[in-house]
């Protein structure tokens, strides 16, 4: 086959077999070549993919950990987390009290109701936040922020500085100030009592 298409109407030639043979490598080497540079790579977690890096208002964070959250006694699969930091750790102790950025990116994987939404961030408050009814104003704006989500959509939640900023399907819905309301979202899934036990594991990398 490769003979035939560098020598079409039979003529051959050793010189001419040579030239024509390495002008098809080289061609074949550039088209791969090509194509692997725009390959974003990435971790992959229930058919859904997560770059290894992202870039959060002007830094680069890395992918820490990638979770599933399920939930019922049905195991139900609700949405895939990846946990982003500046520098990967394991402890969540560290992170928790890490003044780094950091980001967490939610996929959801089924619909999902934005009372349920509500209702499984004010148990995750109470039962990983102990001093929750301090902020219970920032807890508020932030499910004033919230909406029904749709399978394949994201929600997307900034930790910077000491402020969080909720990104809702592309759209910056809030903002809320204070180092105490990101303890406690980061709590949720880090603290005492997560939602999911294996996506703790799983977003802190272990």
């Amino acid at each position: 086959m490769l003979f035939q298409l560098l020598f079409p109407k039979g003529r051959f030639s050793t010189a001419r077999f040579i030239a024509r043979f390495f002008v098809v490598v080289l061609s074949v080497s550039l088209v791969i070549g090509g194509v692997t540079c725009n390959v974003s790579y990435g971790a992959a977690l229930e058919g859904v993919t997560l770059p290894d890096s992202v870039s959060a208002n002007e830094t680069t964070l890395v992918l820490n950990g990638l979770g599933i959250r399920r939930a019922t006694i049905f195991k139900v699969r609700v949405y895939v987390m990846g946990l982003y930091l500046e520098k990967k750790s394991h402890e969540e102790a560290a992170i928790l009290k890490s003044t780094q950025s950091k980001r967490i990116v939610m996929h959801f994987v089924r619909d999902v109701s934005v009372s349920k939404l509500r209702g499984a961030w004010q148990e995750g408050f109470e039962k990983n936040y102990t001093a929750f009814d301090t902020i219970a104003r920032e807890i508020e704006q932030f499910q004033a922020s919230m909406t029904d989500m749709k399978k394949g959509e994201q929600m997307v939640l900034d930790f910077v500085a000491d402020h969080v900023d909720v990104e809702v399907r592309g759209v910056k819905k809030t903002s809320i100030q204070g180092r105490p309301f990101q303890e406690a979202l980061l709590s949720i899934w880090l603290g005492p009592h997560p939602p999911d036990d294996k996506l703790k594991q799983g977003i802190l990398g272990r």
